[in-house]
């Protein structure tokens, strides 16, 4: 008897057992990344996907305690399970001199494991960040964000620009992905465009994880 053999990016999509979710992994100093964060997790939910929010912890130079392994406020700390087992993801930083934080860096310097299993291939993800200035490396960040995501064999997709307020906004959007100029004090919050372009983001990465749902469940009807 043949088996037929089905395409990967089609048949991790759905994780046996489990209602399907997209990771919102980002980690947030000052709070901004978070709230972008929330509002990618929102339109997500609006394409009709459970959306699981998560952070990172802090990382210092020198060890002086060991941290809780549950945070005293705010969403819980990822485990390798949460990335793992997500059917997308939307990956969330600060700009920190074109880059994305350390915290998130030695969070993915720890999936090799991962890496290996292959677990992440043909799943869709996007990026996202905020910086405190209007030339303070958001692109270089949201480019440079992308590539542990291309090591792992993840379909990156941005914003186009259909969606108008990438246009109009005067604090942030690239078609990299959403972001925000929060100011040098950080006190400066989204306005309508940069929470629509969020949403918009959000959406359409549970829109193209339903397809690829949706497809996954025709291939299975086959076997």
């Amino acid at each position: 008897m043949h088996h037929l053999k089905m395409d990967r990016a089609v048949s991790i999509v759905t994780v046996a057992n489990h209602e399907p979710y997209i990771l919102v992994l980002y980690y947030s100093k000052y709070g901004t990344t978070r709230q972008m964060a929330r509002s990618i997790a929102a339109g997500i939910e609006q394409a009709g996907v459970k959306a699981r929010i998560r952070t990172v912890p802090e990382v210092a130079s020198v060890t002086t305690a060991i941290a809780p392994s549950i945070p005293l406020e705010g969403e819980l700390y990822a485990t390798a399970d949460d990335l793992q087992d997500c059917a997308g993801l939307a990956l969330g930083s600060p700009t920190r001199f074109g880059n994305m934080a350390s915290p998130m860096k030695y969070f993915w310097d720890q999936t090799a494991t991962i890496w290996l299993s292959g677990s992440l291939q043909g799943k869709p993800a996007c990026v996202f960040t905020a910086s405190g200035s209007m030339h303070g490396g958001q692109e270089s960040t949201l480019l440079t964000m992308m590539i542990p995501l291309l090591h792992h064999g993840m379909l990156l997709m941005g914003i186009p620009y259909s969606e108008v307020a990438l246009s109009r906004t005067q604090r942030g959007g690239t078609p990299y992905g959403a972001s925000h100029v929060s100011g040098t004090e950080h006190d400066q919050p989204m306005g309508a465009d940069e929470k629509a372009l969020c949403v918009a983001q959000g959406k359409r990465l549970g829109s193209l994880v339903r397809q690829l749902e949706s497809a996954a469940h025709v291939v299975n009807a086959f076997i």
